[in-house]
């Protein structure tokens, strides 16, 4: 799970395996594979990044 902010400030948690793309247009919105959009404060590369930390400590 990884932690981010809408844009509003409020903090979300989403499961990072459900994420199927990440996209700047120029906010960053994030489908996920159930079809649901989120627009979120975080950059794609932040997005992409918290998402690799997460799989480094799940698969250690």
């Amino acid at each position: 799970m990884i932690d981010l902010t809408r844009m509003n400030g409020s903090v979300l948690t989403i499961n990072a395996e459900l994420i199927e793309s990440v996209e700047e247009t120029p906010d960053t919105v994030i489908t996920l594979t159930t079809g649901r959009k989120i627009i979120v404060k975080e950059s794609r590369q932040a997005v992409k990044n918290l998402v690799k930390s997460y799989r480094k400590d799940i698969f250690a």
